[in-house]
């Protein structure tokens, strides 16, 4: 259990420290970071349908077969993240571009979209440490590459919003920090709660179906060319690969 705990707090700083992965866009031209994050994107989705596929799911019916249960468990993951999108995307209604001398309430609410997603996302690191070293090592992998294009983003949601590039850094990591708190409360609850993990493992397998084909695919879509759409698949088949290279992880 010690090891458990050990794993799962690394995985989740190391998951914290990338809302540092705003700082590229002060190194990096924008053209250029554009070019790169699409096909991190795609790389990412790649990781997570991989990781939901070939680690989560197994994992989940390995016991009971795919039970009624395990489907219900899923879905609430997929909901559960069309909610929480549905939260994050009301800041879109309160933009005004032109105007960056206070700060905008949609990126308080980035903000709070933010701590949630993160918190959730210790919640299944937690959860699949308890399941195995090996599942564990995918979703925190699979985490981490679908975070930092989206720490990018949320970076520049901040500055759009009013705040200074210290500020942003600075809030954008306390937010994230949010995650170990998460990991902390999947350890503690797993003791208290029977059969706590059977519920979280389908769950997160379920958020991050949702993220995959409701957020990350459609981006990839607004690419045409043939030539950067097959490196796109390229990359989502890497990342699926790489999934499948981890089960071989003693």
């Amino acid at each position: 259990m010690i090891n458990i705990w050990l794993y799962s707090l690394i995985s989740v700083i190391l998951v914290s420290l990338i809302s540092f992965a705003g700082l590229l866009t002060l190194s990096i031209k924008i053209s250029l970071l554009k070019k790169i994050l699409i096909y991190m994107v795609s790389f990412s989705a790649g990781a997570l349908l991989g990781d939901a596929f070939i680690h989560l799911l197994p994992e989940a019916i390995k016991n009971t077969g795919l039970t009624l249960n395990i489907s219900v468990y899923l879905l609430i993951g997929i909901l559960l993240s069309f909610i929480l999108e549905k939260i994050i995307n009301w800041r879109h209604c309160h933009i005004h571009p032109n105007t960056k001398d206070h700060i905008h309430p949609f990126a308080i609410m980035n903000l709070f979209g933010d701590a949630v997603h993160n918190l959730i996302d210790g919640l299944i690191i937690g959860a699949s440490y308890l399941a195995g070293f090996p599942i564990g090592i995918a979703t925190t992998l699979a985490v981490i590459l679908h975070e930092i294009p989206q720490e990018i983003g949320d970076f520049g949601v901040l500055l759009q919003g009013g705040f200074s590039k210290n500020k942003a850094l600075f809030f954008n990591f306390l937010t994230a920090l949010t995650a170990i708190l998460g990991a902390i409360i999947s350890l503690v609850l797993s003791n208290y709660i029977e059969n706590l993990i059977l519920f979280l493992i389908p769950f997160a397998a379920g958020g991050f179906i949702y993220i995959a084909g409701s957020d990350l695919i459609p981006e990839l879509h607004k690419e045409l060319k043939i030539k950067n759409s097959l490196l796109q698949f390229l990359a989502i088949v890497l990342g699926i690969l790489i999934m499948i290279a981890l089960l071989y992880l003693d």
